[in-house]
């Protein structure tokens, strides 16, 4: 079918967009700041000029139609590209007074704050930085309710997840983008009996283990990897701050895994020994994590390379490869 894009309403393809990217109307509506019928009426033109049904009701969402999945990437590109263009600059990081709002760990906070001030004094004088506790490995719901503006630290299953969904033709309403690299190590207190030799897997297995737990749950990936090779650890205390497991570690015989590149930020690194662990676990990628609706605004972008400009300071301008930006 011909379309006319002389009388093409342009509105038609951002509600396009947003339902694709939602699946859902009702949040569709939400982000653009319209009711719920004004979507069902954008969508009920939209497809009178495709002449395709466009999306289907499919449980509380909605299912789009081969021809939308085609559509979207193009629709998409153009409608970024578009607001790239013609937003008006109302970010002046000079004199812009604006909040933002991050979760992370204190281990990531110590790593990305300093350095994130040091730009913000320099570049953004009179904006604001408040840093939420993370209390979870899956900050989706976060964004979602706009509790925080991004969220920073180790969410293996939710990248995995947004790559499965992209690659399958699904929306994806959350961006990331790669911080920095880590790893995780054995810590004890300098004097544990376990210090003055390679650490085995069984000596590991058997001694008693502090696990540091957003959750509060007794049960971390380290012990998903020991699980996988039929051996166990025993927690015997839990605690949601790195910072906090490396004071009692220090003065206890506990062993705790902490993230090799923190030990050295926490003031008693004289105390402690690290080990590397006694079995395979892969490294951390730790990511920044936000709202797809955030993506252009010049606010966010400017937080955004301010972050990776921290992390490429933080650890020696080398974040896997990636070009910082200046």
């Amino acid at each position: 079918m011909d379309v006319n894009f002389r009388t093409l309403d342009l509105n038609l393809l951002r509600v396009f967009d947003e339902v694709m990217a939602e699946r859902n109307l009702t949040r569709a509506a939400r982000n653009l700041s319209i009711t719920q019928p004004a979507v069902s009426n954008a969508l009920r033109r939209l497809r009178e000029v495709m002449g395709d049904e466009l999306v289907r009701r499919a449980g509380a969402g909605v299912e789009p139609t081969p021809r939308a999945l085609a559509l979207w990437p193009t629709v998409r590109d153009a409608l970024r590209q578009l607001q790239h263009t013609l937003a008006p600059g109302e970010f002046d990081a000079a004199t812009a007074d604006t909040t933002f709002l991050l979760a992370m760990a204190d281990a990531t906070a110590a790593e990305l704050i300093p350095g994130l001030v040091q730009i913000a004094e320099k570049e953004a004088p009179a904006i604001s930085l408040r840093v939420l506790p993370l209390t979870t490995r899956d900050p989706r719901r976060m964004l979602e309710n706009e509790e925080v503006d991004m969220a920073i630290g180790y969410f293996p299953a939710v990248i995995a997840s947004l790559a499965a969904r992209g690659q399958s033709g699904v929306g994806v309403p959350f961006e990331t983008q790669r911080l920095y690299l880590g790893q995780y190590v054995c810590v004890m207190r300098r004097g544990h009996p376990l210090a003055n030799a390679p650490l085995t897997l069984d000596d590991y297995c058997a001694a008693r283990h502090l696990l540091v737990s957003f959750s509060g749950r007794p049960y971390g990936f380290i012990d998903q990897t020991l699980g996988a090779m039929g051996r166990e650890r025993r927690i015997v205390v839990t605690v949601n701050q790195f910072f906090t497991a490396g004071r009692v570690v220090a003065n206890s015989d506990l062993l705790t895994v902490l993230p090799r590149h923190f030990v050295t930020v926490t003031g008693i690194d004289d105390q402690l020994v690290l080990r590397d662990l006694p079995f395979d676990q892969p490294p951390v990628h730790v990511d920044a994590i936000w709202h797809r609706r955030a993506q252009h605004g010049h606010a966010h972008e400017w937080l955004r390379t301010a972050l990776l400009r921290s992390a490429a300071a933080a650890f020696a301008g080398s974040i896997l490869g990636q070009k910082v930006p200046d």
